[in-house]
């Protein structure tokens, strides 16, 4: 498989209700030399946003599921993740980036009815954020 579709699958299952780790991945690629900063960040970022997307989406027009069993999203979760967006509203998907809370937040964000203009935005702020801070600490690094 060639890198950056690894990194686009990695990324995109990152943002997704799978655990999955793809800062990892891009920090290899970046010190690696052989793609330009610009490229892993688009890459990285395009994937995790449609990742989210997948989220909203679940979010929007799977939640009858919410019962079942293999429902990914836990009632628990779900509640934690809905009372941050309330009390902080569509703010708080900049917030998308962060482990355990972000795929929860883009998920009750399709449970909420966010507009989808104004959820992708942010989201593709947040995560576009995360890579490019970590793209830069491994220039830092490695430079």
């Amino acid at each position: 498989m060639n890198a950056l579709a690894g990194l686009f699958f990695s990324a995109f299952l990152a943002a997704t209700l799978f655990p999955a780790a793809s800062e990892l991945l891009l920090a290899s690629l970046a010190a690696g030399g052989d793609y330009s900063a610009w490229t892993l960040l688009a890459v990285a970022s395009t994937g995790n946003t449609l990742g989210s997307i997948v989220n909203w989406a679940l979010g929007r027009y799977c939640l009858h599921w919410r019962e079942r069993r293999w429902f990914p999203i836990k009632p628990a979760a779900l509640d934690k993740a809905t009372a941050w967006f309330n009390r902080y509203g569509v703010y708080s998907l900049l917030l998308s980036w962060v482990p355990v809370i972000g795929d929860p937040l883009t998920f009750a964000a399709g449970v909420l009815r966010t507009p989808f203009a104004l959820f992708l935005l942010f989201v593709a702020i947040a995560k576009t954020g995360r890579y490019a801070i970590v793209l830069g600490l491994v220039d830092l690094i490695w430079r």
